[in-house]
């Protein structure tokens, strides 16, 4: 298993490092596009309801349909710091790896690749706001490992932040239905 690790976190190393050099000092096809961008919404449930939600199971019942994580670590699959998936994006397939899963602190973090277009770093921070209510702030790293995908890192960037009201009530109808986490 830990080469399994291994492995990965070289994987995801070579792609970046690739990326930040191509961005920095160009390539056969020009600088590589970067972008950040960032929303918060609220979740109307405290923090211990409202944290499973962001893990790759916990977010099955509330992200719809095109949200299917296929687990390569754990097995079975469990919303763990380390775990290991793919989920498909469009055409392509993507490698996960949720790099920090911290219920006390609020804290998750993932990363993921897809081959030869881009990789995005995604951190998530919930913070209670009463005893009721959590504060969720998402961020976004993107980075193109393809100046074809230079567009699309741009697009990404503007898009990102409409989706915290889509989020906010996707969670908001989950947790109304019966059987739901906390209900």
């Amino acid at each position: 298993m830990r080469r399994l690790w291994f492995v990965l976190a070289f994987v995801v190393a070579l792609a970046i490092i690739g990326a930040v050099l191509h961005r920095r000092f160009g390539g056969p096809q020009g600088p590589l596009a970067r972008a950040k961008s960032e929303f918060t919404f609220t979740v109307h449930a405290p923090l211990a309801v409202a944290f499973p939600l962001f893990g790759p199971e916990g977010e099955r019942p509330w992200a719809g349909p095109h949200w299917n994580p296929q687990f390569i670590y754990p097995m079975p699959a469990k919303d763990v710091e380390g775990a290991v998936f793919r989920v498909h994006h469009g055409h392509h397939s993507a490698t996960w790896v949720n790099t920090a899963f911290d219920p006390q602190a609020g804290h998750a973090a993932y990363v993921y690749v897809i081959d030869s277009k881009l990789t995005t770093r995604i951190d998530v921070q919930l913070t209670p706001v009463d005893a009721a209510t959590t504060s969720v702030r998402v961020r976004y790293e993107r980075t193109a490992l393809s100046a074809s995908v230079n567009p699309d890192i741009a697009e990404m960037a503007l898009t990102d932040p409409k989706m915290g009201p889509e989020w906010e009530q996707a969670i908001a109808k989950y947790l109304k239905t019966p059987g739901a986490v906390g209900h």
